[in-house]
């Protein structure tokens, strides 16, 4: 975080400062893990589900922490009073910090010698995180770039990504997710884009949105919280995002493949380790058309939209054509549990794609399940719940055991009882004998796993995080099932 005092901290935030130099100056990291803390910090006693915030602070203090952020004043194991700023609520009190800050930047950047900062929010139902990584790898070979770890996409993680910015950032990339209308117009009131990318509206979330037109309307809260002269980058091929191009206050860049489209992929082939290269085209409404050659080191023929939703946004904060086609070639898979390919030593290809999935991701896997395994080599899937989908819930996990029948699948494990549908739907496609399997859990899958696979098998694992899929990837990876 940029340099600034307890008093500056407390008038950013409407706290009341307790046992704390009003001139201390809080320079370090930003957290809400005591075990995260650095020197000259600021730790935030987040009140969670299971554990509090506030029971850590003595532990974050005693570790280097300079301020605390918390709802009451506190002492620490010696009885000695800590440094605190007293807010109300201490969440609402990052996202307010976190605005102040960004204001300061960018005030800064515009200033001679300035940064020049840009601020970009992606959005999607699907692709959020990989887009964010493509783009952050793209724009961080040009300058500075603050992008989240991990998936910090929410009201906590998007502020505290915002906090690690500083007045050298050159880029800062925000991933922006909803799982309820307004959650998008409260992120943009903490950093209003320069650039808002929407990828595309699909099934995730369906239990807190209520509806596929309702998660559209939440989506476009991105492009309505743009700066007065951001540029709304859509995607063209999703006629709800494209029809968000209304709700933009100014430039508008598609992206996909559809007529229209500023940036497009032309001749797009596939490797046969299932990545593809493809010739990405710019043709600007007031420009001549460029094309620059890519091949993505990322598998999976999906991610070919991701590229192009990452090539348009760089483009809309000034990267030229080539340096974005170089960055998107060099661009490697950074999220954990997602698409990540692993060769095992004894012959077994495990994708592990298991940090998250719905209807549209869980598609997009298969098929690239089916390309990698082509035609001398078994396909293996095995399959969790996808949640939050609400009462579409049966029916989306009865189509995906249907999609893998139809996609050849030599054998579907099924794990989870709230995944039994997919299971159901494959049977009713024509499955037979024992190509799916439904294990009760995690570890009957393990374990069922260790003596079914053989060398040569490709084996994916996709589900939604709460199913713990994720575990039984990180087994499979180290061979260890």
């Amino acid at each position: 975080m940029i340099a600034l005092t307890a008093a500056e901290i407390a008038a950013a935030t409407g706290g009341a400062l307790s046992a704390v130099d009003p001139r201390t100056v809080v320079a370090g990291a930003v957290v809400t893990d005591s075990r995260e803390v650095e020197p000259g910090g600021l730790f935030v006693a987040l009140p969670g589900e299971h554990v509090d915030g506030h029971d850590f602070a003595p532990v974050a203090v005693a570790a280097g922490a300079a301020l605390v952020l918390a709802a009451r004043p506190l002492t620490g194991t010696d009885g000695a009073d800590l440094p605190v700023v007293v807010v109300p609520d201490v969440e609402v009190a990052l996202g307010v910090l976190a605005a102040a800050v960004l204001v300061r930047l960018r005030e800064a950047a515009t200033a001679p010698g300035g940064s020049g900062l840009r601020v970009v929010g992606v959005t999607g139902s699907v692709g959020k995180t990989t887009t964010k990584d493509l783009l952050a790898q793209v724009c961080g070979a040009v300058g500075p770039t603050v992008a989240p770890v991990r998936s910090f996409n929410n009201e906590i993680g998007l502020p505290l990504t915002v906090l690690r910015a500083d007045e050298q950032t050159r880029f800062l990339v925000l991933e922006m997710g909803a799982s309820g209308p307004g959650h998008l117009t409260y992120l943009t009131r903490i950093a209003p884009p320069d650039v808002s990318t929407v990828l595309v509206v699909g099934q995730a979330h369906l239990g807190g949105f209520g509806g596929i037109e309702a998660v559209a309307r939440a989506k476009s809260e991105i492009v309505q919280g743009l700066l007065p002269d951001g540029v709304a980058v859509l995607n063209a091929d999703d006629l709800r995002v494209r029809a968000m191009a209304a709700l933009a206050p100014g430039e508008v860049v598609l992206f996909g493949q559809s007529d229209g489209a500023h940036v497009r992929a032309v001749d797009v082939t596939l490797d046969r380790a299932g990545r593809a290269s493809f010739t990405l085209r710019h043709a600007p409404v007031d420009g001549p058309v460029q094309d620059a050659p890519v091949t993505l080191r990322l598998v999976g023929e999906h991610h070919v939209h991701n590229a192009l939703a990452a090539a348009a946004t760089a483009m809309a904060v000034g990267l030229p054509l080539a340096t974005v086609a170089e960055g998107l070639a060099a661009a490697d898979a950074l999220s954990p549990h997602r698409m990540h390919v692993v060769d095992r030593p004894d012959g077994v290809t495990v994708i592990d794609d298991s940090y998250n999935a719905n209807p549209d991701s869980m598609r997009a896997a298969l098929k690239a399940l089916a390309v990698l395994a082509g035609r001398d080599r078994r396909s293996v899937a095995v399959l969790g719940e996808m949640l939050e989908l609400g009462d579409d819930a049966r029916t989306a996990h009865d189509a995906i055991g249907r999609l893998v029948v139809r996609l050849n699948v030599a054998l579907t494990v099924v794990v989870g009882e709230g995944a039994r549908a997919i299971r159901d739907g494959a049977n009713h496609e024509g499955s037979w004998g024992d190509e799916v399997v439904l294990a009760d859990d995690v570890a009957a899958a393990e374990a069922f796993l260790r003596d079914e696979l053989r060398p040569g098998d490709v084996v994916l694992v996709k589900s939604s995080y709460g199913a713990g899929l994720w575990r039984l990837g990180d087994a499979l990876v180290e061979g260890d099932a």
